[in-house]
């Protein structure tokens, strides 16, 4: 059943949102460097890669640049167009080609790449698999301002790897344990919820059996 709700709100989506997808993908086109799509290798379900697609918010070979794979409020090798559709979360929607293809779903378990799968813990990384990857979901809707959770500390990879993916970890093994319809359209409503009020912690009333957080993050998400 969630497979095909996930090709009804896909098809539906791509259709309703062509107006919006074609010009931003002209904009990307005559500004920054040119590029529309980022395209990366992720872990899907069962541990298969597939190609993510997401519209190009950073500089080209920012992965080898500043602080890699981990991406800061205010870094610099975000583009100007580009820090507008992260903020908006437009940068997203190129997935929902994902979706419909059948490599995603709308939501579960963000798809990683393989160096953040290994900051998992053990145990979450062999449940995040056994379900599709989401557009978005619960360790999404807890970390929507993650690169703000890094202000403070002096070493983001540390921070990553240390407090944020053991956490979100713990978070993705909540939701592949608690998988059903109705979690999945409150997860949608959700979605909906904190991008049009980011600082909500709504989510805290609709799960409150979700994973606490380390004390560290404590207040922060």
């Amino acid at each position: 059943m969630q497979r095909l709700f996930d090709l009804i709100f896909s098809t539906l989506a791509l259709v309703v949102l062509s107006p919006l997808l074609v010009p931003i993908a002209l904009l990307l086109r005559f500004t920054g460097e040119g590029e529309v799509f980022f395209r990366q290798n992720r872990v899907g379900q069962g541990g298969r890669p597939f190609e993510l697609l997401k519209f190009a918010t950073m500089l080209k070979d920012s992965p080898n640049l500043g602080t890699g794979t981990v991406t800061v409020a205010n870094d610099p090798r975000v583009l100007p167009v580009g820090r507008f559709l992260r903020e908006t979360k437009l940068n997203e929607l190129p997935q929902l080609i994902n979706i419909w293809r059948g490599d995603m779903s709308v939501i579960g378990p963000r798809p990683q790449t393989q160096r953040c799968v290994a900051a998992f813990p053990a145990q979450a990384q062999a449940d995040i698999v056994k379900v599709p990857p989401g557009l978005s979901g619960i360790g999404s809707i807890v970390f929507r301002g993650e690169e703000h959770l890094y202000e403070g500390f002096d070493d983001p990879d540390w921070v990553y790897d240390t407090l944020i993916m053991p956490y979100k970890g713990e978070l993705e093994r909540w939701y592949v344990g608690h998988r059903t319809l109705r979690n999945y359209f409150l997860l949608i409503g959700l979605t909906v919820w904190v991008v049009a009020f980011p600082r909500s912690r709504l989510f805290w009333r609709v799960f409150p059996g979700l994973p606490v957080p380390p004390e560290e993050l404590a207040g922060r998400v």
